[in-house]
């Protein structure tokens, strides 16, 4: 009985000592974390490189700032590094192989965004690391970043960006720290759009992940390099930007018929004011870059054709106004405007100009004549008979009615003729102006869908 009563007792405290090995507190002291150096790599030889992996899932793009050229986005961020000085077997303390501990134990990699343009002061703070029997260390923490990003607007608002955010270290080169990307890019993109949330500004196209090394002045740093790919959801633009442009170009191509030059005037120029609020929408949304999209330079043609076409309107008007001369258009304009322009723009009225030629020159001689008839009836007159006297006076009042005609058929003509000028013109500002929207137009859809 003796010898059972004993071997109780030992098996009793060894299931006694077991129970106070399993306590995480016993196993943080027989580590020793405290004595461990915060400010040295973890290494048990100064010549060994410390490898730290990385990998992060993109949660969603907060913001994409275009006159700052900045993207602000929210990932979770998660890198791991060994730390050769601790150590423990699971064993000995009943199976454990993690523990978590605060972060103020160990040290850390001095990793940075090199894009980063602002700190990330609202991310939430984690403050405990997760510690593996063989001394891998784990950081996992939600992560708010603001970074460059160059962007390419030619295509705007059908553009797809490409935004890099590059970690490395401050201080420790190649030769002392190594970064790596713990996942390929198929994974990265996997993860990224199974927990991706958009807020209906950017659609995630890809995430090419690279490991490099960065040289600078004699040294190499190691980076990992995280290039996202995104494209915009041009629904907004199109409904707010593209469409209210496009109507008020047809709407100022169709005040082109309007045949009241004062009223068409006053038309045009309330569209280009409409069109003028457009442009300055456009403005605020696009930032400051020497390539200009082609919606901008789109906008721009059109309004220089607005612009052409007003000051059309105001020379028609003029030349309009120029009828109220009796005087006839100059030879020269004629033959350029109503013969040869007319003609090389389909005008269905080309040889009305030859009539008025014709015409404009027969009225000159019954004038002439009339004339000289209406003087040799004077100095006859006082010789005739009475009859003679009231057929010759009668003769003499219908000479002098056809020469009225004869003058207001001239007058009548020559506005004919100014007339004929400015719808020429017309149709030749109309013309140019289909001509060079359906051109940019056309440039502006193979842009667009190439």
């Amino acid at each position: 009985m003796s010898l059972f009563t004993i071997l109780f007792a030992v098996i009793l405290l060894g299931n006694i000592n077991c129970e106070t090995d399993c306590s995480f507190n016993n196993l943080e002291k027989s580590l020793n974390l405290s004595s461990l150096p915060l400010d040295e790599r973890p290494v048990s030889n100064w010549k060994n490189v410390c490898t730290v992996y990385l990998d992060f899932i993109l949660y969603t793009i907060v913001e994409l700032d275009m006159n700052q050229q900045a993207i602000t986005t929210y990932i979770w961020f998660y890198m791991n590094w060994r730390n050769e000085l601790v150590s423990w077997d699971s064993n000995k303390f009943c199976g454990i192989t993690k523990v978590f501990l605060p972060s103020s134990y160990f040290w850390k990699p001095d990793l940075y965004v090199y894009e980063m343009t602002e700190s990330d002061s609202k991310a939430p703070l984690i403050l405990y690391y997760s510690l593996e029997t063989d001394g891998t260390i784990a950081n996992s923490m939600p992560f708010r970043i603001v970074s460059t990003c160059n962007l390419d607007l030619y295509r705007f608002p059908f553009d797809i960006q490409t935004c890099s955010m590059t970690f490395r270290s401050y201080l420790y080169t190649v030769k002392e720290l190594v970064m790596l990307a713990m996942a390929d890019s198929s994974k990265v993109l996997k993860n990224s759009r199974e927990v991706f949330v958009s807020k209906g500004d950017w659609d995630l196209l890809d995430i090419t992940v690279r490991n490099d090394t960065y040289g600078f002045l004699d040294d190499a740093y190691s980076v990992v390099v995280y290039e996202i790919t995104i494209k915009r959801a041009p629904v907004i633009y199109i409904i707010n930007l593209i469409v209210p442009a496009v109507f008020l170009v047809i709407l100022d191509i169709c005040s082109m018929f309007i045949q009241a030059y004062e009223e068409r005037l006053v038309f045009k120029i309330n569209v280009v004011l409409g069109f003028s609020v457009l442009l300055l929408i456009l403005n605020n949304m696009l930032p400051t870059s020497d390539s200009l999209p082609m919606l901008g330079i789109f906008c721009c043609v059109c309004m220089a054709m607005m612009i052409l076409s007003i000051i059309g309107t105001i020379f028609s008007d003029y030349i309009l106004d120029q009828s109220a001369n009796p005087e006839h258009v100059s030879p020269w304009l004629k033959i350029l405007v109503l013969k040869y322009m007319a003609r090389v723009l389909c005008f269905r009225r080309t040889l009305y100009s030859e009539e008025i030629t014709k015409n404009g020159t027969m009225d000159k001689e019954p004038k002439t004549k009339a004339t000289g008839e209406v003087q040799m009836r004077k100095d006859v007159q006082e010789k005739d008979s009475l009859e003679v006297k009231l057929l010759k006076r009668l003769l003499l009042e219908i000479l002098k009615i056809h020469e009225r005609l004869t003058l207001s058929r001239s007058e009548e003509n020559a506005k004919a003729e100014w007339f004929m000028v400015a719808k020429v013109i017309d149709r030749l500002i109309l013309i140019l102006y289909l001509l060079t929207v359906i051109t940019v137009f056309i440039i502006l859809i193979y842009a667009w869908a190439k």
